[in-house]
């Protein structure tokens, strides 16, 4: 069985400890677990995890969040993986910091990445898990809040939030979306 798993975020170091790039942090430390490199292609850094018998393609789109639909569906047809295979992993301002939410499909929320995603689909009817940044900025600091970087608190706690978020990830692909959803959902 052969997954999508796709890490929303911006490249480039300016963006690199931002909210936003939540998405790429954790496949960036599936990756480094597993002893892993991405490699540049066409429209993203990808590689591929191996776990209880599945291969989770992980996608880092090279497109800004908000364009990433081009790299969601390229990958998808390119691998031949269904959509009910595919996880999108993103920031969310409506969830507390850390809590996590999987979703089997649902509306985009106002997040920019995901409008774009469906529109390249032409359907939102794909997995998404959403990593709660919280929305802990004053009227109209919205996109320094998600561009700007962790407090200290927040560093603190990433580790065992991300290392949570990859278990979730995991059981996306060996027990399926509906288990996880149960036995993981606002942890």
């Amino acid at each position: 069985m052969k997954y999508l798993i796709v890490g929303l975020g911006n490249e480039g170091a300016k963006y690199e400890n931002s909210r936003h790039n939540i998405g790429f942090k954790v496949l960036d430390a599936i990756a480094e677990a597993a002893s892993l490199s991405f490699e540049l292609n066409k429209h993203a850094h990808t590689c591929t995890y191996k776990h209880k018998g599945r291969s989770f393609i992980l996608v880092k789109p090279t497109t800004f969040v908000n364009l990433s639909g081009k790299a969601v569906n390229y990958w998808m047809q390119k691998e031949k993986i269904q959509l009910e295979n595919i996880l999108v992993v993103l920031d969310d301002l409506a969830i507390p910091f850390g809590k996590l939410r999987m979703r089997q499909k649902g509306n985009n929320g106002g997040h920019n990445g995901l409008k774009n995603i469906d529109e390249a689909l032409g359907t939102n009817n794909y997995a998404r898990l959403r990593f709660g940044i919280d929305a802990s900025f004053s009227e109209g600091a919205q996109i320094d809040y998600v561009l700007g970087g962790w407090d200290e608190a927040e560093s603190n706690a990433l580790k065992s939030r991300i290392e949570l978020t990859i278990k979730m990830i995991q059981a996306f692909g060996t027990i399926g979306v509906q288990k996880t959803m149960s036995e993981y959902n606002n942890s």
